[in-house]
């Protein structure tokens, strides 16, 4: 931005943030879960998309952790560390950056580290606490973490007291809480039950707001983001006479004329919006034979 600013150039950004996955009791766990352990541990969690953590209530924690494990041994066999589809953390840094969010936290599945390959099995942790350091940053990684929260009032409040998200992940069978949730909530983009696919849509805008970006592209996006739209009117030398009461002299008729078409004179009871909509195909048709066309190009 920096650089940009230079020579007031505009930038769109894409910055990433805890992108949260809230699950509600009445979905089918089993396809939610498949979905989240997909997104959440592909490419080892290093993915800016992915989901950061999972909200849900505490009586379906237990349940959310032994559908995501089951899955995990579908996607990569008992011993994941042999899985030719399981990745490894970019490197040595990063590794020891996300050993240290491990510490002190409840691991309910994984866990398993070795810092010569850079491994670090897919993690899930319970009972984590809104304040603990997992929770203060992207984590970027294969560690899950799982907050409890009672209600989808909870986690509405819960995420609209955090940075806005790069994404927004929920999974319900009730539309009207999924609609709820999208407008009682700020993310770049969401997703509702299913991870990540969004992205794959080049009809819809990718980017984030707040803290998690600005702008967007994808498909025509990209294009209207990198271009100016440029607004171009061509008219007509023609009827100079309908222009004269923009011209000076100025006087008191002149005056009422344009206080009659800005409408401050104008009844706005019923009879006004009738006159005003007479007055509208009136002026429009004056307009479009006098004035000639209005272009709106992009250059």
């Amino acid at each position: 931005m920096e650089a940009a600013a230079k020579h007031l150039t505009p930038v769109t950004l894409e910055l990433g943030g805890k992108s949260p996955c809230y699950i509600d009791k009445d979905c089918n766990l089993d396809i939610a879960c498949r979905r989240v352990a997909w997104g959440k541990y592909l490419n080892c969690g290093q993915t800016c998309i992915a989901p950061d953590y999972i909200l849900c209530d505490q009586s379906i924690q237990n349940k959310v952790v032994e559908n995501i494990k089951k899955t995990l041994r579908e996607f990569h066999g008992e011993d994941i560390k042999k899985s030719p589809d399981y990745e490894r953390i970019i490197n040595k840094h990063h590794f020891k950056r996300l050993v240290t969010l491990l510490e002190g936290q409840k691991i309910a599945y994984g866990g398993e580290t070795d810092e010569a390959t850079c491994f670090i099995a897919p993690t899930i942790l319970t009972d984590v606490s809104p304040d603990s350091k997992i929770m203060k940053e992207e984590i970027f990684g294969p560690l899950l973490p799982i907050v409890t929260i009672k209600s989808a009032d909870e986690a509405i409040e819960f995420i609209n007291q955090r940075e806005k998200p790069l994404a927004l992940y929920l999974f319900s069978n009730d539309k009207k809480l999924i609609k709820r949730m999208i407008s009682e909530t700020s993310s770049g983009g969401v997703t509702a039950n299913d991870v990540i696919m969004h992205y794959t849509l080049p009809d819809l805008p990718f980017g984030g707001v707040g803290n998690s970006g600005m702008g967007n592209y994808h498909g025509r996006h990209s294009f209207e983001t990198f271009s100016h739209r440029r607004s171009c009117l061509i008219k007509s030398l023609a009827m100079e006479s309908v222009n004269k009461i923009r011209y000076p002299p100025n006087s008191q008729r002149k005056l009422d004329w344009a206080k009659f078409f800005f409408l401050k004179r104008f009844n706005k009871g019923r009879l006004g919006l009738i006159a005003l909509a007479l007055l509208g195909v009136i002026l429009a048709a004056v307009i479009k034979v006098s004035f000639g066309a209005l272009y709106h190009c992009v250059f």
